[in-house]
């Protein structure tokens, strides 16, 4: 499966400084760990790099990940990382990982809810029958958390779209696409591309929004095109990442990883985990499916904590969002 990707456009020289200082950084991995070209709507502004959540609070430190076993022993129990939680309803912690090989170090931001207690909807940005680029500043106030969805083209979101129950968008093909869809009853579940017809006919889906590609099938398993580079999937390329899993108790996982500097500091600088090693993350952390989301520049996550917001900012906006309330 392939998604074709938007040409060159001009930019501005706050984005000449912030590509040259991301290539310094990269030097070291490769040329081949270059940042894909922009893909879906360009923003009006670069967020600020500042980051404005707090502290770490993971216990075990710097914990090695590597890519997940296509074999049978990759459903042995999985390791499960010790982390801090915060948070109620919606809690949120981080985990500091080494990646590969080469110890890449990463850390990785962690939200996980109850199904069962959260309402679910996207969240399209237009202007008219336009759609126009969406941002955590344009996050509704009543949202619990809100992160950006799907891939996306020049012409907008890739794949199926589904919005109140309206389809704004058919399916996209391939064997590894998958999508996240919330019924009329308000249950969620991430559907494997097989299963995505019988949502169709009759349109059961609310609200659905298709990605690429599906991290973890059935019983935790990846799926064998995952392991396979036949099936058009780069198995070594590293970039910002964001992941959404589901687990046997109707728990979500959202996961959003960031580089870490020299210094320990975090940066929206896109080296982080192979498609590989995000299925082995999501494992990890208990995920029965999985499915990647928009990462890359894309990747925006917000968390509410109490009055506060924490925030995670990208430096691409896109079109489209997820929403997550807490039901009350």
């Amino acid at each position: 499966m392939t998604v074709r990707r938007p040409g060159r456009r001009g930019v501005s020289a706050r984005q000449i400084a912030w590509r040259a200082q991301t290539l310094l950084v990269m030097l070291p991995y490769g040329l081949g760990s270059q940042p894909p070209s922009s893909r879906g709507v360009t923003p009006s502004a670069t967020p600020s790099a500042t980051r404005t959540d707090a502290r770490p609070v993971t216990r075990r430190v710097d914990d090695r990940i590597t890519a997940i076993q296509c074999a049978a022993t990759s459903t042995l129990a999985a390791r499960a990382p010790l982390l801090a939680w915060r948070g109620d309803v919606v809690q949120h912690a981080e985990w500091s990982v080494r990646l590969g090989a080469n110890a890449v170090r990463n850390r990785l931001i962690i939200v996980r809810m109850p199904t069962s207690r959260m309402s679910f909807v996207l969240d399209v940005a237009r202007r008219g029958d336009a759609m126009v680029p969406w941002s955590l500043e344009t996050a509704p106030r009543d949202a619990d958390v809100a992160l950006n969805a799907g891939q996306f083209t020049d012409a907008g979101p890739w794949g199926w779209v589904v919005h109140r129950h309206q389809e704004l968008r058919p399916p996209g093909v391939g064997p590894l696409a998958g999508a996240f869809v919330v019924d009329s009853g308000g249950a969620v579940a991430i559907l494997n591309a097989s299963e995505l017809a019988s949502w169709r006919a009759p349109l059961r889906a609310v609200e659905a929004i298709q990605s690429y590609p599906m991290l973890l099938s059935d019983s935790a398993r990846p799926p064998l095109a995952l392991c396979d580079a036949r099936a058009g999937v780069d198995l070594t390329h590293r970039d910002a990442r964001l992941a959404i899993g589901l687990t046997r108790d109707g728990v979500l996982l959202i996961v959003m990883s960031r580089y870490v500097l020299p210094g320990g500091s975090i940066s929206r600088v896109p080296i982080g985990p192979t498609t590989p090693e995000t299925a082995e993350i999501m494992r990890r952390l208990g995920a029965e499916r999985a499915l990647m989301l928009d990462g890359g520049l894309s990747a925006q996550l917000l968390v509410r904590e109490g009055q506060d917001a924490l925030r995670w900012p990208g430096l691409r906006a896109v079109p489209l969002a997820l929403l997550a309330r807490v039901r009350r």
